[in-house]
């Protein structure tokens, strides 16, 4: 590791007040590079940095001395940064004047990766026995061996993979939170909804983004894997659905409703779903996957607030800025 100044973390330095050309040293992951043209001509770097706590974007012309080490190729990688703390449309955005691209071996100093890589705020191993329980709550054994034998074959990958990459849970064990959240609601609301199969709806939700286990790769940046590419989830999330009922010789009727709520859980055909929901339990499914992704950003957006902030910035799932202190009196 260089011996160098202290570091901040994304957090302390959005936490600055009246900061504007303050020196800071910073190690974070290199999450994003995207190459621009200025209008005159000028080629420049949109950078995006990140670690546990938050990220900021940034600006870097090709006059800057760190141009050439991020267009080489840099992204995904770990790097201590130096800069002075700047602002643009009031968001932090530091200009850059030094970096040094960290090493495999500097990599493994103790408490390092866990500074920089974003996890789920409840213990993966505590969501895994719960998820688990309620695999064994479905009552028919042929859907419940179906879902059994889904994550017989994917569980290991299923549990640290995010549950994407800018949007929603997009951190490691993302998706299990997802889907366990997901369970929670639909326990709780089932009473209130007789017209929808229990089960069914069940067998659904632990099931609906099992496709995402073969999309993503979980790596420092999380993203996207070839076969995530050229198919994406619903439809890897559909041939593995099928596969596992047809071993579990699942009744055709109820095959067909289970992959119909993969292949309808994205809500719209412009979002990503396959067909629009039909059944009363993809309408169902569907539904809470809507309120849980949106919640998951709303509480996110909370963790990483400082205790400055009034509003996050602008984030594009919910579609505007959110109020980050709680109601008068609370």
């Amino acid at each position: 590791m260089p011996d160098s100044a202290p570091t901040s973390s994304v957090r302390d330095l959005k936490s600055l007040d009246n900061a504007n050309g303050r020196p800071f040293a910073s190690i974070l992951i290199i999450r994003k590079l995207t190459s621009k043209t200025a209008s005159n001509g000028n080629p420049f770097l949109s950078a995006e940095f990140g670690d546990r706590t938050g990220s900021f974007s940034c600006t870097l012309f090709n006059d800057n001395p760190v141009f050439e080490q991020l267009k080489a190729g840099a992204e995904g990688r770990v790097a201590r940064i130096e800069g002075k703390i700047d602002y643009f449309q009031n968001r932090l955005s530091p200009r850059l004047t030094k970096i040094e691209l960290l090493t495999e071996d500097q990599l493994t100093a103790p408490g390092l990766i866990d500074n920089l890589v974003e996890t789920a705020p409840e213990d993966p191993a505590e969501l895994w026995k719960e998820f688990n329980g309620y695999i064994e709550g479905i009552k028919r054994d042929e859907l419940r061996m179906t879902v059994r034998a889904v994550f017989d074959e994917i569980g290991d990958v299923f549990q640290l993979v995010p549950a994407g990459i800018m949007m929603h849970h997009a951190y490691r064990h993302g998706l299990l939170e997802h889907t366990v959240h997901m369970a929670r609601v639909c326990h709780a609301l089932l009473p209130l909804y007789v017209e929808v199969d229990g089960d069914l709806a069940m067998a659904g939700i632990l099931t609906h983004d099992i496709g995402k286990a073969l999309e993503y790769q979980n790596g420092l940046v999380p993203s996207k894997t070839r076969r995530g590419l050229l198919q994406g989830h619903v439809v890897l999330g559909y041939q593995l659905v099928r596969k596992a009922g047809l071993k579990s010789k699942l009744d055709a009727e109820l095959l067909e409703r289970l992959e119909h709520i993969v292949l309808s859980h994205q809500g719209e055909l412009e979002w990503g779903a396959a067909v629009i929901a039909a059944t009363p339990e993809a309408v169902f499914v569907s539904m809470i996957d809507n309120l849980d992704s949106r919640m998951g950003m709303v509480q996110r957006l909370l963790r990483q607030a400082t205790d400055t902030a009034e509003f996050s910035d602008r984030h594009p799932g919910l579609g505007s800025q959110l109020l980050l202190r709680k109601p008068g009196g609370a």
